[in-house]
């Protein structure tokens, strides 16, 4: 997720914020979940990210999560002038980023010396699963890596050595809040809206709304802040819709709660789209990444927010149907 803003056009999103001191686990998740996204220090009580549409939501969707526990914070912009400059913030980015690649890579080093012992067919297995495990951490860190870190190379590397013994070896083997359902008479005709510059959970609740709920259903795009919605209106994945984030479930999750729908391949494709959305690896599902990728791929090609739509519809298609067949 490399950034081509030179450093005199550096933005920085700076979260400034206070904690209830009490219950203690509230300030661990909250680390937690700042740890996930990138984010990094530059004082106690604030916390920075490089600024673009994906990084300001996961900052707004935490600032959410803390005045609801609460908390105070804000969000902002900001242009660094003089104490921190770009380059050491940059470096921040770098160091904690290839002290996650070294994490995996000393993992990655006591399972080649595991593997090189007269391991068991038992410890294979073993061995074999956490490098699949290994793989995915990578995966998760790479797309929270903005600058590059060289870290990862050598944990790229010592997990693809791995892996090629591996293969060589052997063949690889392969509870909700109660709502209201609504009923589909409820949903359709209706105008959905939802926030401009959708990802991969509006992209995804577009598509549910329009393969499963209402084909004719009309979805307008507005600003995120300070619309008024008009009458017959559900606004979804906005701070205040009608359908949004709950606790700790997607938009996603939400509106398959809401509409009664209880498909287990669109509940495996909700656990899908938490997993990227919310990066808290809840579901540990191992198509996340690829079909995070495809996402990323999709809204870098397409600036228009129907575009994006009409393209994420085909990969939620196939994902539908593959959990289809495999559930046949």
């Amino acid at each position: 997720m490399k950034d081509d803003i030179t450093p005199a056009e550096r933005r920085w999103l700076l979260l400034i914020h206070q904690l209830p001191s009490k219950p203690a686990y509230f300030r661990v998740k909250v680390w937690r979940r700042l740890q996930r996204i990138g984010a990094v220090a530059v004082k106690s009580t604030v916390y920075a990210l490089p600024a673009n549409a994906e990084t300001q939501e996961d900052f707004e969707w935490l600032l959410k999560e803390i005045v609801e526990g609460g908390g105070e914070a804000m969000v902002c912009e900001a242009r660094l002038i003089d104490g921190l400059s770009d380059a050491q913030a940059h470096a921040l980015f770098d160091a904690a980023r290839d002290e996650d690649y070294e994490t995996i890579a000393n993992e990655a080093r006591t399972l080649s010396v595991r593997l090189e012992a007269d391991a068991s067919a038992e410890e294979r297995a073993e061995i074999r699963t956490q490098v699949g495990r290994l793989r995915k951490r990578l995966a998760d860190i790479a797309t929270i890596d903005f600058f590059g870190a060289t870290g990862r190379l050598s944990a790229e590397s010592l997990i693809a050595e791995l892996e090629s013994r591996l293969t060589e070896e052997m063949d690889m083997t392969d509870e909700h809040p109660r709502t209201t359902p609504l009923t589909a008479a409820d949903l359709k005709g209706r105008i959905w809206v939802t926030r401009k510059g959708v990802h991969v959970d509006r992209i995804a609740c577009s598509w549910l709304i329009r393969r499963f709920i209402d084909p004719d259903a009309v979805i307008h795009f507005v600003p995120g802040k300070g619309y008024v919605p008009n009458s017959g209106e559900i606004r979804f994945d906005m701070f205040e819709g009608e359908i949004t984030h709950e606790g700790d479930r997607c938009s996603f999750e939400v509106l398959l709660t809401r509409a009664g729908i209880t498909d287990p391949a669109l509940q495996a494709i909700a656990e899908i789209v938490h997993d990227i959305d919310l990066k808290d690896a809840k579901f540990g599902r191992e198509e996340a990444t690829g079909i995070a990728s495809l996402i990323a791929g999709i809204c870098a090609a397409n600036p228009q927010d129907e575009q994006r739509i009409a393209q994420g519809g085909p990969v939620f298609d196939n994902l539908y149907q593959y959990f289809r067949a495999k559930r046949g």
